[in-house]
């Protein structure tokens, strides 16, 4: 029995790119079946998707980690192609995608955007890609070249364990450090990535989406890593309590008094605020434990796809 193959489009007013993304994607994966879920568009989109030859549907809950979890929960397939609407991903590529996916044995396979348009994929763009991707590779460990690709291939095993709690742009953060915690086999393929079409327009705002996603990989770590992240700021304190304390030692040593009293009880607080962050560092990180287990003993209960021989 062939794999079932889903292409996965979410979208909010792309009524311009929709029909070619549809299009491209039936095209290079005639087995598929391809769905957009559209999100409070006021364009049409839902319906030229429709006459395209998608199955159309809606998530009213406003935000693309809204609609993934949607299409998440309600599809059934053994590989799942995401997109964006946008068409700036290119069709051709998902076949290879796939294939390594399935043959291989992988749970997610990114799409690394190559593009020399510097109107497809501004410098800012790219900077702040690379610094978020830097900065989730250091504290996860692990290799992802384009953690904010909004091009990827997943197996049922990640899409029916992913708990999906973002709601906007960060998806893609928690795509990234679900499959890196779990220690999923994950691999990549370079993907052309290309200019929107005229008319089409960018839903993704540089800065304050950027903060967004600084701010969940910031959670995520305080979730995931807590001994590490409160040790971090149980060192801070420390460092303060003792520049803080430093001035009166001194004064102790040369006079025998104490005239900084107020300062003195400040950095005595401040050095048990300390001691009280690494202790719930210590506690959540069993916590951690445990939900990690859980989460791969849930990920475990979706079985594996094998082709047939």
């Amino acid at each position: 029995m062939p794999p079932r193959i889903a292409v996965l489009i979410p979208c909010y007013n792309e009524a311009v790119a929709i029909s070619a993304v549809v299009r491209d994607f039936r095209t290079a994966l005639p087995d598929a079946v391809v769905y957009v879920y559209d999100n409070n568009s006021s364009d049409g989109t839902l319906h030229t998707a429709r006459a395209a030859g998608a199955i159309a549907r809606t998530e009213r809950l406003q935000g693309k980690g809204h609609v993934i979890r949607r299409m998440f929960a309600d599809i059934e397939a053994d590989a799942y192609v995401l997109v964006d609407g946008d068409d700036t991903y290119c069709a051709a590529s998902s076949p290879a995608m796939v294939r390594l996916l399935l043959d291989d044995g992988l749970d997610m396979v990114n799409g690394v955007r190559v593009s020399e348009a510097a109107a497809a994929y501004r410098t800012g763009h790219r900077f702040g890609n690379a610094a978020l991707t830097g900065l989730v590779a250091w504290v996860f460990g692990g290799h992802v070249s384009d953690m904010l690709s909004g091009y990827r291939v997943f197996s049922r095993r990640f899409v029916k364990s992913f708990p999906a709690l973002s709601g906007g742009f960060e998806t893609e953060t928690e795509f990234t450090v679900h499959s890196l915690e779990l220690c999923m086999p994950i691999g990549e393929l370079p993907t052309p990535y290309k200019e929107r079409p005229a008319g089409s327009t960018s839903k993704l705002h540089t800065y304050s989406d950027g903060l967004r996603i600084l701010r969940t990989i910031v959670v995520l770590v305080k979730e995931e890593r807590p001994l590490q992240f409160f040790a971090v700021a149980a060192a801070l304190q420390m460092l303060l309590a003792i520049g803080l304390a430093v001035p009166v030692f001194v004064d102790f040593i040369h006079t025998g008094l104490v005239p900084r009293l107020p300062t003195a009880v400040l950095s005595t607080g401040i050095v048990l605020l300390a001691c009280l962050s690494l202790t719930c560092g210590m506690i959540l990180d069993s916590v951690a434990r445990g939900r990690k287990e859980f989460k791969r003993l849930s990920y475990l209960a979706v079985p594996a796809y094998r082709p047939e021989p």
